[in-house]
């Protein structure tokens, strides 16, 4: 029973019995009776004005409560002119101000905390209490190249190819530089924040790709200009002593000649193998800028399939097309995309076993071209050095290929990657930008 519904029931009661006394003066003394009635009527009328007092700051206490449970911090009271209503609605309209402005300082920094998490060139993947990814923003998106749809509500192990591995086994406070499909080079730091009581863990992602990539190219400049002034000054002069020496030879004794001729010339030899290997690396150094202009992605595909077709009749190798139904025109420099295309085409006939099958696959939306083969794929420990200079897993190679793919691609702002799938297709996929609309011809 509510304080409200005593003091009501108190009132009634009271009344009550003091009508039914004042009855008996009614036949003895009239002028009495109607006195007691005054003083019932005065008397109910003061219980009224004191139950009003009593009952405004109930009702100023329950439209506060309502107010803070529908978190409604605009509501303020008037005051009455009572010292002691007065005093409660003062604390109450200081405490609903103080949680206005707490609420709005609150929203102003959770929002500028979303648009620098939004913002951020770094990856950030937030998750929630119980592990499962809550919030990515457009870095990491891009990174894991997922739709947002499937990452929300799943777990770090759901992630897809080596993103699973690395991040799944990040501890907490653990910094970590992992290679994604030996191309991409990251820094995950895993730490965690409180949150209403609770450890809440994110992931931050930090790109060291061109960094890095930047350092290896200054670094290995510098080293094959230098190796080749010097072995190429020397070449030219030991060549030329070379050739000047054989001049003797019909001055020897014919038993000997032979020997000697063949000598001089394994030297000359291995001195002309010895520039071209300088010149293969000095390609790397020497890679100019793109020089981009509209061309149609179908026809260097076309010229490249001509120029492996010996080798794969000869090998019994399928070329497979998978081409989309119009032409796919991009901006790039021809002479280095075809000799990109002509790279991976190549590694692709050398991974493939014969009467295997390399598979040619474009599509308009998004713009991108996949080379695939069923070839013996690329183990996990050769997957991590992809693409680093001079990295080859061929007996006399000198992994220059992939890295001028890498070079030329970056070069042209076209993401790339290269992995194995489960079943042991391993794709080559390069994406462009917008395709170009070709001008209807007049």
């Amino acid at each position: 029973m509510t304080l409200r519904i005593k003091f009501i029931l108190f009132a009634v009661v009271v009344h009550a019995t003091l009508l039914i006394l004042t009855y008996h003066f009614l036949l003895t003394d009239k002028l009495l009776f109607l006195a007691a009635e005054a003083l019932i009527v005065v008397s109910l009328v003061i219980t009224f004005q004191i139950y009003r007092a009593f009952v405004r700051p109930l009702n100023l206490i329950a439209a506060g409560i309502e107010s803070i449970k529908e978190k409604d911090f605009t509501v303020k009271f008037l005051k009455t002119g009572q010292p002691e209503v007065d005093q409660l609605i003062e604390v109450y309209n200081l405490m609903m101000e103080q949680l206005r402005q707490e609420r709005v300082s609150q929203n102003e920094k959770q929002y500028l905390l979303e648009r620098l998490i939004q913002a951020s060139p770094s990856g950030i993947i937030m998750l929630d209490y119980d592990g499962y990814i809550q919030q990515v923003n457009p870095a990491a998106k891009a990174w894991l190249q997922v739709p947002m749809p499937a990452l929300l509500g799943k777990k770090l192990e759901d992630l897809p190819g080596q993103w699973r591995t690395e991040l799944s086994t990040l501890e907490e406070g653990q910094s970590r530089i992992f290679h994604i499909n030996g191309i991409h080079t990251y820094r995950g730091h895993k730490a965690y924040f409180i949150d209403k009581g609770f450890p809440r863990y994110f992931i931050m992602l930090e790109e060291l790709t061109e960094d890095i990539i930047k350092k290896e190219k200054y670094a290995y400049e510098k080293i094959i200009r230098m190796m080749s002034h010097e072995v190429n000054n020397s070449i030219g002069a030991i060549n030329s002593i070379l050739n000047s020496v054989k001049g003797y030879a019909p001055q020897l004794q014919e038993d000997l000649r032979d020997d000697y001729e063949e000598a001089l010339e394994v030297s000359i030899e291995r001195n002309k193998n010895l520039a071209s290997f300088m010149a293969n690396f000095a390609t790397m150094v020497r890679l100019p800028s793109p020089r981009r202009q509209p061309c149609d992605l179908h026809q260097l595909l076309q010229g490249v399939y001509r120029l492996m077709q010996p080798q794969l009749e000869q090998r019994n190798i399928s070329w497979q097309w998978h081409l989309a139904p119009e032409p796919l025109f991009i901006q790039a420099d021809t002479q280095q995309l075809e000799q990109v295309l002509i790279n991976i085409a190549k590694n692709s006939m050398e991974a493939v076993d014969a009467d295997g099958y390399i598979s040619v696959k474009t599509q308009l939306q998004p713009p991108c071209l996949i080379i695939s083969d069923n070839g013996e794929g690329i183990p996990e420990a050769v997957r991590q050095q992809l693409f680093t200079p001079f990295f080859s897993t061929k007996k006399n190679g000198q992994g220059i290929g992939l890295t001028m793919i890498r070079d030329i691609l970056l070069n042209h702002n076209f993401p790339f990657f290269l992995e194995t799938d489960e079943s042991g297709i391993t794709a080559f996929t390069i994406q462009f930008k917008t395709p170009l609309v070709p001008e209807p011809v007049a």
